[in-house]
């Protein structure tokens, strides 16, 4: 009895329960938009002691179910009753399997079960336990909810929480709504999904500093396409493309730091190799070796034989040449110094040192900006490059969101179909049998309710 309590309660309490945030129930609210939420049942009987007999004929234990759950046929209030939670297992659980279990051993050793072997107890109630645990693992099925989310254990904790939160401040839980928090905190974790997936292939690729920002900006275009098809693989309804656009964000910010990490690293690396190379020449320079006549010169073929050596160095990075020409300026009193010096001794030689230093100068300062120009050219084109790759990608993505949509459409609509023909069926079948009675006399004590 207390059985058929707990499914009557079960029933009120799907009363409470929505599939859909519509205000009008009675439009989407039936048995089939729950037979797609709930499990199949399995049904249990410990201790069993009747016989798997009907009419006089061996059944088997679904069969025995199948006989528990045939409704009565009357209108008395007590019967109806007894067929509501009947009515109510047929209905809302499609696939229904029974477990009959007999007694493990004799009554005197039923205190003793835990300590028992196998071969202690009935070698029919273990062949039942064994039949039983093999249907739990073969046939169990994940719990699923609309849209083809599997529950796992943080989903379930997520749905009894707002089940629970919704029901306790008065209001109807929806299943729509419920499967959009879950959506919420799946794309949550797809996105962490996509940014780990990033960091690790740009962990694996990228060793700072690299020598341009096209090769930088190449690594984390190449990352990024992967990390998006991460997000897409375990994303799940992202409304709007809103979890999409926040991890777009998010590996902007990504680039722009990692760039900046770039200029940061090939700067210190490129200041600590400058002070490297050019520190024998600033102990010359303070012990007096180019204070002579002709020794700007000579200071200046040391300070290209130096800069040669700084150019061959590998993985400068990006800053290499704006790090070496402020370092060449915040010399350059030194070398005034080297230059006036030797302007004081000869005339002539200062003549010719002033002309070549021009022509250095100039032709250092038209490299230098056409260094600029040439990197500023690169990043502009990568830029745009980098724009048109995220613009085909989010169109990409547009029309498989649009055509899953689109399937998902075509299939409620199958489903529909196939629910009308159901109907239209069961309709048919009723009139066959309504025709049936009319030609059968009923009892003078039966009252028939068409």
């Amino acid at each position: 009895m207390r059985n058929w309590l707990q499914l009557k309660e079960r029933k009120e309490l799907s009363d409470l329960l929505r599939t859909l945030s519509s205000s009008d129930l009675d439009e989407v609210e039936d048995a089939a938009d729950f037979v797609s939420f709930y499990p199949d049942l399995v049904w249990t009987l410990r201790d069993f002691y009747l016989s798997l007999q009907a009419d006089g004929q061996l059944i088997t234990a679904d069969d025995y179910l199948e006989n528990s759950l045939r409704p009565k046929q009357d209108t008395d209030q007590n019967l109806q009753n007894f067929n509501l939670p009947r009515l109510c297992i047929q209905k809302f659980f499609p696939i229904k399997k029974c477990f009959v279990f007999d007694l493990p051993t004799h009554q005197k050793k039923l205190t003793q079960l835990e300590t028992l072997n196998n071969d202690e107890l009935y070698p029919d109630f273990v062949r039942q336990v064994t039949d039983f645990c093999y249907y739990i693992f073969h046939y169990s099925k994940t719990k699923t909810l609309s849209g083809g989310i599997e529950v796992n254990g943080p989903y379930l904790e997520s749905l009894v929480l707002t089940y629970v939160n919704v029901i306790s401040s008065g209001d109807l839980p929806c299943m729509e709504n419920s499967v959009l928090a879950l959506a919420q905190t799946k794309n949550l974790t797809a996105v962490k999904k996509a940014i780990a997936h990033y960091d690790q292939q740009m962990g694996q690729k990228v060793q700072l500093p690299v020598e341009t920002l096209l090769e930088l900006l190449d690594l984390h275009s190449a990352s990024e396409i992967e990390a998006f098809e991460v997000f897409t693989k375990n994303s799940f309804k992202d409304v709007d493309q809103r979890f999409q656009k926040e991890l777009k964000t998010l590996l902007k910010a990504k680039q722009d730091d990692l760039c900046k990490q770039n200029l940061e690293i090939s700067s210190d690396y490129c200041s600590a190799l400058l002070q490297n190379i050019f520190g024998p020449l600033e102990e010359d320079v303070k012990r007096g070796i180019y204070s002579k006549p002709g020794g700007h010169r000579l200071f200046i073929q040391k300070t290209e034989e130096l800069k040669a050596k700084y150019y061959q160095e590998p993985r400068k990075g990006i800053q290499a040449e704006e790090t070496l020409q402020k370092y060449l300026q915040s010399k350059e009193s030194v070398s005034n110094t080297i230059l006036q010096t030797d302007l004081a001794l000869t005339a002539r030689e200062k003549e010719m040192e002033e002309a070549r230093i021009k022509a250095e100068a100039a032709k250092a300062e038209a490299q230098r900006l056409k260094e600029i120009q040439r990197q500023n050219e690169q990043m502009m084109q990568q830029r745009e490059r980098l724009h048109q790759e995220q613009v085909r990608q989010m169109e990409i993505n547009r029309a498989n969101f649009l055509a899953q949509q689109q399937r998902d459409l075509e299939r409620r609509l199958q489903e529909e179909a196939a629910q009308q023909k159901r109907i239209r069926a069961e309709i048919r079948r009723l009139q066959n049998e309504l025709q049936q009675l009319q030609w059968v006399d009923p009892p003078d004590n039966i009252c028939i309710l068409l």
